[in-house]
């Protein structure tokens, strides 16, 4: 028998919240957007964005997919930037959302997934020298971590890989760290937020993935 509350007055009143079981597609609830470059096994460097990662102390813990070149990289070589960009980044993270270093593109990528050797100049970013790693930093990204991984392990689904990733180095636009310490100003820095396949920093949204199966609301009629 089904006992959920059902007056909706409770969100008026602050007592709770007549709650509804959902099945939803995708569970990326609200997580940064991250941009990682890595080495390929020709010694060009791959760029791709994602949205499963989260730090604890030095270490940051990536979310990948297994047939991804992100994946086959570290596998391989370990070296990685982390790059974090700012809400007005969103159409470069975009452009590089339906492009994969893979050739021939996985059968697991999505509808309207395509190869990309330079994916920099496709993003419309540039590189900028690392100094632990190889693969490069994203210029435009005011935050950058300088990182190795560690041996990816399979997720229970299998269909993904879970990395640890030990932070060697941060760089950080001076703009963003409170003047005279090595902390970031949480008022100055405004990550770009992946919140259910739709861009937001922290305000309203300012875009919406390709693979958006919810509708644009800043979309003409």
């Amino acid at each position: 028998m089904n006992t959920a509350p059902t007056d909706t007055g409770l969100l008026s009143a602050g007592a709770g919240i007549a709650h509804t079981a959902i099945e939803p597609s995708i569970l990326y609830f609200g997580t940064p957007v991250v941009l990682l470059s890595t080495e390929n096994q020709d010694g060009s460097f791959n760029l791709a964005p994602m949205s499963s990662a989260w730090a604890l102390g030095r270490t940051v813990v990536l979310g990948l997919g297994r047939e991804g070149q992100t994946a086959r990289n570290l596998g391989e070589r370990p070296g990685l930037v982390i790059n974090l960009p700012a809400p007005a980044l969103w159409p470069a993270v975009e452009r590089l959302a339906p492009l994969t270093g893979r050739n021939p593109v996985p059968a697991t990528k999505a509808d309207g997934c395509r190869y990309e050797p330079d994916k920099f100049i496709a993003a419309g970013l540039h590189m900028e020298p690392s100094h632990t790693v190889r693969p490069p930093r994203v210029a435009e990204c005011p935050l950058q971590f300088e990182a190795r991984a560690e041996p990816p392990r399979p997720e229970v689904s299998g269909e993904c890989v879970i990395i640890e990733a030990v932070v060697r180095k941060v760089h950080a636009d001076p703009r963003i760290v409170v003047p005279g310490t090595d902390h970031i100003d949480p008022a100055a820095w405004s990550p770009l937020i992946y919140n259910f396949r739709h861009y937001f920093g922290l305000g309203p949204q300012l875009g919406h993935s390709y693979r958006s199966q919810t509708p644009d609301p800043s979309a003409p009629e």
